[in-house]
């Protein structure tokens, strides 16, 4: 019995994946790997979704809700009725007043980048019928940052509202004034502003949309003035940054501090909208001051 107890144990052999391809007669293992692009993770909830399926539900998260930034392309394609829209003021684009070290490189990488020439979009189309003048921030170029030409196109599109007698509409998406242009930049908080005066004193409408994210000089002037204030669920909205203002007071923030649905909570906004209704809400708000729609 004793001889039993002293047979050595057989030593097993380990395979690997690319071991048993060979033994079966491949020569490489099967691609597995899921293409670029084809499917998008939540930031919230993690959740795995088809790009395709996403961009159906306007790049919102099916599983959370979780609102995903749209450009403008996608902005215009989601509010304007069949996607029309007629552009203002398409050619125009940065120049460096400031001699900024490698702006004009920054500002040539920006449109190859984006297709855009700005960081704002303006002109103008219908909304259930209704024609409004619209402006379309993409925080994809420079971050939607405010500088010379942004604050001149939303100008003009401020004036044509006026001059048309249009209800104006402007969804904001920026990091805040641009700081290749220093004090131009700044100064469109002011232009921006004075052109919205001029338009409520000739009694037009100005809906003011907020997206993720609007803060600095943006908020800090068209953002907040609108005659309707209205906001996409979860946007980060506000002027200097969290960390920014702890250190500054000394004071540990809430954590919804800065989000749309805090602001409408301390009466900063009117509405907070989900994306899937805001062409609907838009449309409401239109007819109940007195939209014409288009064509009569």
């Amino acid at each position: 019995m004793k001889d039993i107890f002293h047979i050595k144990k057989q030593r097993y052999a380990t395979l690997t994946s690319a071991d048993v391809a060979e033994r079966l007669g491949r020569t490489k293992q099967p691609d597995i790997s899921v293409p670029e692009g084809l499917m998008s993770k939540c930031k919230r909830c993690g959740e795995m979704t088809f790009t395709k399926e996403l961009e159906k539900n306007l790049k919102t998260c099916p599983k959370c809700d979780y609102h995903y930034t749209m450009n403008a392309e996608e902005r215009i394609k989601a509010t304007l009725d069949d996607g029309r829209f007629f552009e203002y003021d398409a050619g125009m684009t940065a120049v460096d007043p400031l001699k900024f070290p490698d702006y004009p490189a920054k500002v040539e990488r920006e449109q190859n980048k984006t297709g855009m020439k700005e960081a704002v979009v303006t002109g103008e189309g219908t909304i259930g019928g209704y024609p409004v003048i619209i402006g379309i921030m993409d925080s994809t170029y420079f971050m939607g940052s405010m500088g010379s030409v942004v604050g001149e196109k939303l100008t003009r599109a401020i004036e044509a509202a006026l001059s048309k007698r249009y209800p104006l509409i402007i969804f904001t998406a920026s990091g805040g004034a641009r700081m290749q242009e220093g004090i131009y930049s700044l100064m469109q908080m002011a232009k921006t502003s004075a052109a919205l005066r001029k338009l409520h004193e000739a009694g037009g409408l100005y809906i003011a949309v907020n997206t993720y994210p609007t803060t600095g000089g943006v908020t800090a002037s068209f953002a907040m003035l609108g005659d309707i204030n209205l906001a996409e669920p979860g946007a980060l909205i506000g002027f200097a940054g969290r960390r920014i203002i702890e250190q500054t007071i000394r004071q540990k923030l809430p954590d919804d501090f800065q989000t749309a649905e805090f602001l409408l909570k301390h009466g900063m906004l009117d509405m907070v909208v989900p994306r899937k209704d805001m062409r609907q809400t838009l449309s409401t708000l239109l007819e109940l001051h007195g939209g014409v729609p288009s064509g009569e």
